[in-house]
């Protein structure tokens, strides 16, 4: 007789980029759908207040402070569990919005690293112990610029095609194994570091991309959109989501509202 998959409540979620923006919300919403959350992120006192956060509201929840890029960290980490549910991938981010031609290479290795080797790195060292708890979840948060270019953002868009790339390339070696692989790309999103980390900390650069638009995708938003994903039954598999606020009809045609 097949053994039923054990609650919720009792099974392991690790969200990296949890310190903020879209990692942040998902691991609130993850924690509400009753998982217990394993928050990882290079700022400790910012995941240790998240977490205090969750616990506070009745749900289960622990800080680890983590690089995804360094694999030494991250294997380390991955001994802290016999199994693990749910792995979301979303740490990442944006540098420079600069053409081909004057892009920053160092800009491109750290988006790459982060994007992709980042993924790759938790991925490897987590899958045996989500194979072992017979029904896990891997979910990558790529970008709609992992699956069309624009002009500026050749960095990032590589690095997030990569992302894309690994998820599909994984979903069909993994396939027959109790592990699913769900990629979730969203559109245009309004956070709160997300462009002012991509221009440098220029706030002007930064308002410029929301500049018009009435209503942005939240973190709540795509958090929202994974934890769903995440919370289907175990036989139903989302290969690929695309997110975007109604305003956006590509990565390059947006609707922008006249002041």
């Amino acid at each position: 007789m097949a053994t039923a998959a054990p609650s919720a409540a009792s099974r392991i979620a690790v969200v990296t980029g949890a310190s903020s923006g879209i990692g942040a919300a998902t691991a609130r919403q993850l924690a509400a759908a009753g998982y217990r959350v394993v928050l990882t992120a290079r700022r400790k006192d910012r995941i240790e207040a998240l977490a205090e956060e969750i616990n506070a509201a009745g749900h289960a929840a622990t800080a680890y402070q983590l690089d995804v890029t360094d694999r030494t960290a991250v294997d380390e980490f991955a001994t802290a569990f016999k199994t693990v549910a749910v792995l979301v991938n979303n740490a990442g981010g944006a540098l420079g919005a600069d053409p081909v031609a004057t892009g920053d290479p160092a800009d491109w290795r750290t988006m790459y690293e982060t994007n992709v080797l980042g993924t790759l790195n938790l991925t490897q060292a987590l899958l045996p112990k989500l194979e072992a708890g017979g029904d896990g979840t891997i979910v990558v948060v790529s970008s709609t610029a992992g699956h069309a270019t624009y002009e500026g953002g050749a960095g990032y868009v590589a690095a997030k095609h990569g992302a894309h790339v690994l998820a599909e390339t994984l979903r069909l070696e993994i396939v027959g194994t109790p592990v699913r692989v769900i990629e979730i790309a969203p559109g245009m999103v309004k956070t709160d570091e997300f462009a002012l980390t991509r221009f440098g900390g220029d706030k002007e650069k930064a308002d410029k991309v929301y500049e018009g638009v009435a209503e942005p995708l939240t973190a709540d938003d795509v958090a929202e959109t994974i934890t769903w994903a995440v919370t289907r039954p175990s036989h139903v598999n989302i290969d690929l989501l695309i997110v975007r606020p109604r305003a956006q009809a590509s990565n390059t045609k947006v609707y922008r509202e006249r002041p």
